[in-house]
């Protein structure tokens, strides 16, 4: 039962410290998997978490301890088919 409860008390102390990660550090562990993925066109901003709802980019990460978050922008597509003039 002793090391269950150890167990369990690791756990949430490990989930802490990684939502603890410094904001920087985890923007650039994030555009360097996007950039080995072969991504383009994008933006990560980091933001209030207070602001999440208003930003309009999809939230990959948390830092700063929970009360920043960053988000993931890609511009908006335009259909070249519709630009292009017809003949």
């Amino acid at each position: 039962m002793r090391i269950a409860l150890t167990l369990i008390a690791a756990c949430l102390l490990a989930g802490q410290a990684h939502a603890a990660k410094d904001c920087n550090e985890l923007k650039s562990e994030i555009e360097a998997k996007l950039n080995a993925k072969g991504v383009q066109d994008y933006s990560l901003e980091i933001i209030a978490a207070a602001d999440e709802a208003s930003n309009g980019g999809k939230i990959v990460g948390s830092c700063g301890g929970g009360t920043q978050r960053i988000a993931y922008h890609r511009p908006a597509k335009t259909d070249t088919a519709a630009a292009a003039p017809q003949q």
